[in-house]
């Protein structure tokens, strides 16, 4: 997994591997080629843009699909929609990984995704909380194959995300408690069915948890953010991706049509499981998270100017 590791030492960046060596070489080429067309004062911000939405590339595409599936497919035609955006995604998948735009690591990291987010998309079809109206050949039960790639493409974010922001979380919790915190997140979207939803205590224990802890990122120069902001700012974004998603009819919550939108409480459904995410992420890839060490700490090189 040693593709996602950012340099414990902060001495020399991330360690780069021969898998990871050509992805990054593409994108110090696109960087480089975009810095130099870039005012001084904006850059850092269209770098951060830029760099968000290269990190997004695999969920951005999907939603495209999504969009565009949704707006031309005919109810005739020999193959489901469902089906050709299963193929588009696998296809997409793929792509990435010939042309060295994801590391094998970073597929790895998004197999589990789609591995515990079909899981769930199972029980919760099963439970009635929404349902995909259309039909479908790849489906397991009333669950299109597609679906789980949209727990994949958060997970592809991520690990993306921390290589191209070589992304640094300090003072790191312990990581036991991040793992009993996760399981508990994902228990209770299961449980609340059959027993009280404490997601108000799991509101609370994420800050208790990571509330000291810091991202330090990089579209240029170090900034730095709370990882919870961070993680309520995500959950924000899903919930307008969610609201493309349910617009199209593409999946639809119980008692919801395609006009109406997505409740806002899904806001904290989302940035529940993105403490799921996160701990997925640190361990299917431990070193890119856990041990990372600020910016100039313990280095020879000076810290950098904390901005905010």
């Amino acid at each position: 997994m040693s593709d996602l590791i950012p340099d414990p030492s902060g001495q020399g960046g991330p360690q780069q591997q021969p898998a990871a060596g050509s992805t990054r070489r593409l994108e110090h080429r696109l960087g480089d080629w975009a810095r130099a067309r870039l005012p001084e004062p904006a850059r850092d911000l269209v770098m951060f843009t830029l760099k968000m939405g290269w990190s997004a590339l695999f969920g951005g595409l999907l939603l495209i699909a999504i969009i565009l599936s949704k707006a031309i497919w005919q109810p005739d035609w020999a193959l489901n929609r469902y089906d050709a955006l299963f193929l588009f995604a696998v296809s997409v998948q793929a792509l990435f990984l010939i042309f060295r735009l994801e590391s094998w690591a970073e597929a790895r990291v998004i197999l589990l995704f789609h591995l515990t987010g079909t899981a769930m998309e199972l029980f919760k079809t099963y439970a009635g909380s929404w349902t995909y109206p259309e039909a479908a050949v790849f489906r397991l039960e009333g669950v299109p194959l597609f679906s789980g790639f949209m727990y994949a493409s958060v997970g592809s974010f991520m690990a993306r995300a921390i290589r191209n922001f070589d992304m640094r979380f300090v003072p790191y919790p312990p990581f036991w408690l991040t793992v009993l915190l996760a399981v508990a997140i994902y228990v209770n979207f299961f449980a609340h069915h059959f027993l009280p939803d404490i997601r108000w205590f799991l509101f609370a224990a994420t800050v208790l948890v990571y509330g000291r802890c810091w991202i330090w990122f990089r579209p240029r120069g170090w900034y730095r953010m709370p990882l919870v902001v961070a993680a309520f700012l995500s959950s924000l974004f899903l919930w307008i991706a969610e609201n493309i998603g349910t617009s199209t009819g593409t999946w639809l919550y119980a008692g919801q049509t395609e006009a109406q939108m997505v409740s806002l409480s899904k806001i904290g459904s989302w940035y529940l499981l993105l403490f799921v995410s996160f701990v997925t992420v640190s361990i299917a890839a431990p070193r890119a998270i856990i041990g990372a060490r600020r910016p100039g700490e313990d280095s020879p090189i000076a810290e950098p100017k904390r901005r905010r």
